[in-house]
């Protein structure tokens, strides 16, 4: 008797287990791509009773980001092709010349998960406004740039490497790097993976791996951290082809050896003071800097707290 009781419970538990991980694999890959036309995803308080089943068990489609170019600094577009054929459009925009002033460098400036370049052009015109070149890339999958897979950094980091040869090229000796969330996560392995070797670095809200930006998005949908941000970090490296867990940007922050700036935002809900504090220990820069912004989540800093944003960033730049 207590042996086929044991068979049963074995049995339920497995079957349970394997559920999970059915539902978690399905998550993974809508959290991993973007389907273009989709529409704007319904708030869980708009959805019907199956509308939110299939939410729960399927994931939700989310649509690829789109530009709108309201950059009002004028500028030309730019195609590249990353080393794995995946074509980016970026934006270049030179810097002010008239009246003899001379460009202070490039700014290469890469967005968040879901977002576009149209997301900081605000960032884009303060530093333009400061005297420099200004690159501006969609990431792949985002906005105008091939591709409907995002692996949140792992292969963007080649994307960051087409878009720092192609100003390399150009001669440049003073190149700026500037991520905010995902694009500073993706920075971080761009610089220890290739090796690149930019002037200055400006962080801006990085997570410190990915099970933890996964964990940092089940937060914001008032889902428990775990078992989820194991189960989908493990199956979104199985459906992406890589061991997901190695992508730690905490990590990879060791090869940056240049002035660094890391910003966060005090009520950031999605990256921990913890990460953020983690990732500048392990900086390897003597030249680093934490700022922490009060009044500010995981948004764009500097249009939330546009006075300090552009007087920190200033004098950054300035050092």
């Amino acid at each position: 008797m207590l042996t086929k009781w044991a068979k049963r419970i074995g049995y339920t538990v497995l079957a349970v287990f394997i559920f999970i991980n059915i539902i978690a694999a399905f998550q993974a890959y809508k959290f991993t791509h973007f389907y273009a036309g989709a529409p704007k995803p319904k708030k869980p308080s708009e959805m019907s009773g199956s509308e939110k089943a299939s939410a729960i068990f399927f994931g939700v489609q989310y649509p690829k980001s789109k530009v709108v170019d309201s950059f009002l600094v004028a500028h030309d577009t730019v195609f590249l092709t990353t080393q794995d054929s995946v074509r980016l459009e970026s934006w270049y925009a030179a810097a002010d010349t008239s009246n003899g002033k001379i460009p202070r460098g490039t700014v290469l400036m890469f967005h968040g998960h879901g977002s576009s370049k149209s997301g900081i052009i605000a960032e884009a015109t303060a530093f333009h406004e400061m005297g420099y070149h200004i690159m501006v890339t969609d990431f792949r999958a985002h906005g105008n740039s091939e591709g409907s897979t995002t692996s949140i950094g792992m292969y963007e980091a080649r994307d960051v490497k087409a878009v720092y040869d192609y100003v390399q090229v150009k001669q440049e000796k003073n190149i700026v790097l500037y991520g905010i969330s995902m694009g500073a996560a993706t920075i971080t392995k761009a610089v220890s993976e290739f090796g690149l070797k930019p002037s200055k670095v400006i962080l801006e809200m990085p997570f410190a791996t990915l099970q933890d930006a996964v964990a940092g998005r089940m937060r914001t949908m008032g889902l428990p951290a775990e078992p989820l941000s194991t189960l989908l970090t493990f199956w979104g490296g199985v459906e992406l082809g890589a061991w997901a867990f190695n992508y730690q940007p905490q990590k990879d922050a060791a090869a940056i050896n240049c002035p660094v700036l890391l910003q966060w935002g005090v009520t950031d809900p999605r990256v921990t003071e913890s990460e953020t504090h983690q990732i500048f220990k392990n900086l390897a820069s003597h030249e680093k800097e934490l700022i922490k912004y009060l009044q500010s989540g995981h948004q764009s800093l500097c249009k939330n707290e546009k006075s300090k944003w552009y007087m920190t960033v200033g004098r950054f730049l300035m050092m």
